[in-house]
């Protein structure tokens, strides 16, 4: 098999380079750039999406934000949101497990299971479930990480924050892509697009992508990789503007992952440095996922309607060696398939007048079956366990924006939104042995929630430039129900509640030629979510916290001090604790302790250099390197066991040539050790090592 796809990817190669060579007499017909072209207008070049909800750009907007366009994504060789971890201030995703395990923490708050606490749109498209949110990057114009609760424009889970991800659009951008990218451990990225407009209301994008990688662990006891990983995505998006005030988008995407993971070992008790990875069964993550939005924009004399629609479905397969040892002791399955389908309708001002406003309303009904066998091979006998617990909801939200409030450049913003869900759960657990299977509990049970959640913004824009603002808003995410539990009290677990209190600044200086943002949060929240492991079973589950407390700072720095050099430093500090925490069952007072999974510090320092018509040969030639630091993170409520603050060096050399881009590029170049997760399991502690040092290299063509 692997001799076969070293096979395949030299045939590719060989066409790459072919296509090259017979491109080369195109070379001659680019245009070149001028020499006095600046990095800062390279990256104005690049269209700025702005999201329907917000009146104004996010760089003077009152609202802790980051953005990265598709020129820096590529600059930093991210190939998914996990990549991009650390870079934004206080944002974690761990990469571990497999893509079903993509928790993202903002300021503190996430979910490691269920739901998530930090939302996900892509071109306007809801993703409910954490198993979707890594996916390969593809021919993205924009990220946008709005930090803080999201809750009154967006609603469901964005009690953290929300992430939205635009792609590039064929009414915008022409032209055909071929690229490969080859590195070590076997890692291969092929992807081709394709954007054409048929007269000037009609544009059309068709793209794919493959990934391939062998592994980066290896299992000792198969000899083989443990985390192989196959995956690939295609997708068409159509945009139709029939009249000036008119447009339709549709966007399909399918995307397909088979993996093996979970590469996790036993520790050292005292280092937590892992040994080998060596347990005897296969463990692996499947995932079908199919993603569909239709939008519809009409755009009124003072006024801009925006209906969006969306339906998505996951069918995703998981096998587990729960033990992680050479013995067969347990092996855990899950079948779940999921369906989900949205509508949203905004209709928001338009006009240039002191009061803005936005009135909205959203509805969604998703459906989710789980299967769940459990083989207890030591014990000789299996549990069964389904759940189909379908859930719906509507909401309606206003917000209103008040400009020159007294004193010109004063604006107060108040919003309002009212949600309501319905979830139900049909519970079976069956016991089988020797092929008999026997009935141990069933029961049905209804869930339902409505919650309020105002914001109160003032922000004053100064006369010469720059705004300050002071924010409150209350974030929400609904409870639901366990699939794991012991006692009757743990079959659901109560929504959580937060109080965001937040004063921030942005201000540009010397020309616009550097930018700075601070923001100053603290966030008071009830009723937290807390994952536990279960301890007579193996298995997981959502408990409340009584109260939690979240305070920090976030600093960016980003600049343009001559021609061709950018950099950009991004910091962020969470101070997360337990306020009221005590577990009865175990006699344990957390009060005061660490909340887990989440680094104190996040730290990111990046710089790009570009140097125009550096020789004849090439028209650009741009260094990049960047910089990450993150921790210390404690792994469990106890805040016995923690990782130290580690950090990550990346880099990137590209060059152009008319169509053609050749880049160089490697992570984690220093080869830092650290553990990207760790658990407790069967009275041993298991980890899983952060990735290696790897490079390689790209080819791109573009014409």
């Amino acid at each position: 098999m692997k001799l076969n796809n070293r096979k395949q990817m030299k045939q590719s190669l060989l066409i790459i380079v072919l296509s090259v060579l017979c491109m080369q007499t195109a070379w001659a017909q680019q245009v070149a750039r001028e020499d006095t072209l600046s990095m800062q207008d390279y990256e104005m070049n690049e269209v700025v999406i702005q999201a329907f909800k917000q009146h104004q750009d996010l760089k003077v907007a009152p609202v802790a934000a980051s953005t990265l366009t598709g020129t820096a994504i590529k600059n930093r060789n991210a190939v998914n949101i996990k990549d991009l971890s650390s870079f934004v201030p206080n944002l974690f995703m761990p990469d571990y497990g497999s893509k079903l395990t993509s928790p993202v923490f903002i300021r503190g708050i996430g979910s490691k299971i269920n739901s998530p606490s930090v939302g996900l749109y892509v071109d306007g498209i809801p993703y409910f479930e954490k198993s979707a949110f890594d996916f390969d990057f593809s021919e993205i114009a924009r990220m946008e990480v709005l930090r803080g609760p999201q809750g009154t424009l967006y609603g469901r889970n964005t009690m953290g924050g929300i992430i939205n991800i635009y792609t590039k659009s064929p009414l915008q951008y022409e032209g055909t892509t071929l690229g490969a990218s080859l590195g070590n451990y076997m890692q291969q990225n092929y992807n081709v697009s394709h954007y054409r407009k048929l007269g000037e209301k009609f544009g059309i994008a068709i793209s794919g992508n493959y990934n391939q990688t062998d592994g980066f662990f290896t299992n000792q006891y198969t000899g083989e990789k443990a985390d192989d990983s196959q995956s690939g995505s295609a997708r068409i998006r159509l945009e139709w503007q029939p009249k000036e005030q008119l447009s339709f988008g549709l966007t399909s995407t399918y995307d397909r992952t088979n993996q093996g993971g979970y590469p996790y070992a036993v520790c050292d008790p005292e280092t937590l440095r892992p040994g080998e990875v060596n347990y005897n069964d296969y463990s692996f993550y499947k995932r079908s996922m199919s993603t569909t939005g239709l939008s519809v924009k009409w755009d009124g004399k003072g006024y801009s309607i925006q209906n969006q629609m969306a339906f998505q479905t996951i069918s995703d397969h998981q096998g587990i060696d729960q033990d992680f040892t050479p013995k067969s002791t347990y092996f855990a399955r899950q079948d779940m398939k999921q369906k989900m389908f949205s509508e949203e309708f905004n209709i928001k001002s338009t006009t240039n007048t002191r009061y803005k406003w936005l009135f909205g309303a959203f509805g969604f009904w998703q459906g989710v079956d789980n299967t769940v066998p459990m083989d207890y091979l030591a014990k000789g006998y299996t549990t069964l366990k389904q759940y189909d617990i379908p859930t719906y909801g509507a909401a309606l939200y206003h917000q209103s924006t008040f400009d020159d409030l007294f004193v010109k450049g004063l604006s107060f913003t108040f919003g309002l939104r009212y949600d309501y869900e319905k979830a139900s759960n049909d519970y079976i657990y069956h016991k089988i042995t020797n092929g008999n299977q026997a009935l141990v509990d069933q029961f049905k049970s209804d869930l339902s929630f409505s919650q309020l959640t105002p914001k109160f913004t003032l922000e004053y824009i100064f006369p010469s430039s720059g705004l300050v603002y002071a924010s409150v808003t209350k974030g929400y995410k609904t409870g639901g129900f366990n699939t794991s539990f012991e006692q009757e009290e743990d079959r659901t677990f109560k929504p959580e509640t937060s109080w965001n209190y937040e004063i921030g600044a942005k201000h540009p200086f010397v020309d616009k030629r550097f930018s700075a943002e601070f923001a100053l949060f603290w966030i008071d929240w009830r009723n937290q979510q807390i994952y536990q492991m279960l301890a007579t079973q193996n298995g997981q589950l959502l408990r409340n916290a009584g109260k939690s407390v979240s305070k920090g700072v976030e600093v960016s720095l980003q600049g343009n001090p001559i021609n061709g050099l950018m950099f950009q430093i991004n910091y962020g500090y969470t101070h997360a604790t337990f306020k009221k925490y005590e577990d009865e069952r175990k006699g344990i007072n957390y009060n005061g302790n660490y909340l887990p999974l989440v680094p104190k510090h996040t730290l990111a320092v990046g710089v790009d250099y570009t140097i125009f018509h550096p020789c004849s040969l090439i028209e650009r030639l741009t260094f990049s390197a960047n910089f990450t630091q993150t921790g210390p993170i404690y792994w469990k409520e106890d805040n016995r066991k923690k990782q130290d603050s580690y950090g990550l060096l990346n880099g990137k050399i590209s060059a152009t040539k008319g169509i053609l881009a050749l880049a160089l590029w490697a992570k984690n170049i220093t080869n830092t050790h650290y553990n990207s997760y760790y658990f407790e399991s069967g009275g041993n502690g298991l980890a899983q090592a952060g990735r290696p040092f790897t490079l390689g290299g790209n080819i791109q063509i573009q014409f």
